[in-house]
């Protein structure tokens, strides 16, 4: 029997043989983490919680309410949705056939890539800019939208006055609601614009420029691409078509905005104001206003009868482009009329560098289709646009709160225009370069020059 005395010193080792397997290393346990020392905790005195929380003052005015929580034109879009008969809005909202020119638009502002320049002074940027000889507060002007007092019984008035007050031009339709004088007195100070449909009417046409040179015009917009009207499905499908075939189930969802329906029944009709004199139903109208003939004479025409600025809308191929500024214009407008006329055509977006190259640095180059945000207004000067057009941004805020509506959308993109500079390093309108941007999403920017 071994006396335990003389045993050998027994050792643990440091790594021991599995009985199935290769030798495990034994770690030794790591050392106990020593307690957190208890929080003093005390009661907060409310002039530290009032900093924290800030409650907003109740308000009785569902306008301001629904306005007041509006941080987009996203925001705006689904208020008027809520707030608006369906017909209506999918008039605004709509698109012609499977609405791909419409999401391409889109989808080429969201595909710009933004290259910021660092450590430069940004705190009070200069949004103004200067547009064929005056000065804007920010690169934006008011589309011309047709239907508007439909959205809204405040209608372009409205839009006009919060033009003027911005310090922005605004375009009337020809089949607006409003004819060009009630705009003129509306904004007797505003910068107004005529947007022109020519018609196989010369008494009317001559009539039409005669009365925007009278009301105080500045620039005609004379607008190419309608030769027919665009086949938009759900005006079809809701009878909103010229003239209107409204379905039962159009009527049955406008009962259900009262407020709608009471300010439609107890203000002026709803007519197209700038040829409301003209004898025969809103078929025959609608049949002038989407003229098949327009052709190049009728611009030269235009020319020689219009004094002032002349832009021509609906140009996306840079060889009608050269040839229009080659026939007297004064600048054009690339649009695809909000992917409202022929589908499947280009966005905006991708065709005007080309344009910009075609037509040279001096020509007055303005871009609509797609613009929902102010950093799309950076990416489009960026890209070549001397300004923007927009129409649903602001008709949106329209039918979500009238006038006022108009003025949140105003602020919302200037906001978002501003930051977008200031974020870029830029504190002027006038320091956007096409080194800012790529809308490829390669990189492959040109440094700065200063």
């Amino acid at each position: 029997m071994t006396n335990p005395e003389s045993a050998p010193e027994m050792v643990a080792p440091t790594r021991a043989e599995a009985p199935d397997g290769p030798a495990a290393t034994i770690r030794p346990a790591p050392p106990a983490r020593p307690s957190a020392p208890p929080v003093a905790r005390r009661l907060p005195r409310w002039s530290e919680v009032r900093e924290l929380v800030q409650f907003r003052r109740p308000t009785a005015d569902p306008v301001r309410r629904r306005l007041d929580s509006a941080l987009t034109i996203g925001d705006l879009r689904s208020i008027a949705k809520r707030t608006t008969p369906r017909a209506v809005f999918d008039y605004v909202d709509g698109a012609a056939d499977e609405g791909v020119t419409v999401a391409r638009n889109r989808a080429a502002f969201q595909n710009v890539t933004f290259l910021p320049e660092a450590l430069h002074a940004v705190g009070d940027p200069d949004l103004s800019t200067e547009l064929m000889g005056r000065r804007i507060t920010m690169p934006f002007v008011f589309a011309p939208t047709g239907y508007t007092r439909m959205m809204h019984h405040h209608g372009e008035a409205a839009v006009a006055r919060v033009a003027q007050r911005n310090g922005l031009p605004y375009a009337l339709s020809t089949v607006g609601t409003s004819s060009v004088e009630e705009v003129r007195d509306a904004a007797p100070e505003g910068d107004n614009w005529f947007q022109l449909y020519l018609t196989n009417r010369e008494s009317l046409n001559n009539e039409l420029v005669d009365r925007a040179l009278a009301a105080g015009c500045t620039t005609v917009v004379l607008t190419i691409d309608t030769a027919v009207a665009g086949r938009r499905l759900p005006d079809v499908r809701n009878g909103l078509t010229m003239p209107p075939t409204l379905t039962a189930r159009t009527f049955l969802d406008m009962s259900r905005f009262p407020y709608w329906w009471v300010n439609k029944l107890t203000t002026a009709p709803i007519e197209f104001a700038s040829v409301r004199d003209f004898p025969g139903t809103s078929a025959d109208v609608a049949a002038l206003l989407f003229d098949p003939g327009l052709q190049y004479d009728d611009l030269a025409w235009l020319r020689r009868k219009w004094p002032h600025k002349l832009l021509v809308k609906g140009v996306l191929n840079p060889k009608d482009a050269e040839r229009v500024m080659a026939m007297g214009a004064d600048g054009v407008v690339v649009s695809n009329h909000g992917g409202r006329q022929l589908d499947r055509t280009p966005a905006t977006l991708d065709m005007l560098p080309a344009v910009r190259a075609a037509v040279g640095p001096e020509a007055t180059v303005l871009i609509d289709s797609g613009i929902t945000h102010g950093q799309d207004i950076v990416a489009a000067l960026a890209l070549g646009a001397d300004a923007v057009m927009a129409g649903r941004a602001y008709l949106y805020g329209l039918m979500a709160g009238g006038e006022r509506g108009v003025e949140r959308a105003v602020e919302i993109l200037r906001a978002e225009y501003q930051r977008g500079l200031q974020l870029l390093g830029l504190n002027a309108t006038s320091k956007i370069a096409r080194h800012h941007v790529t809308s490829s999403g390669v990189p492959g920017w040109a440094p700065s020059a200063g």
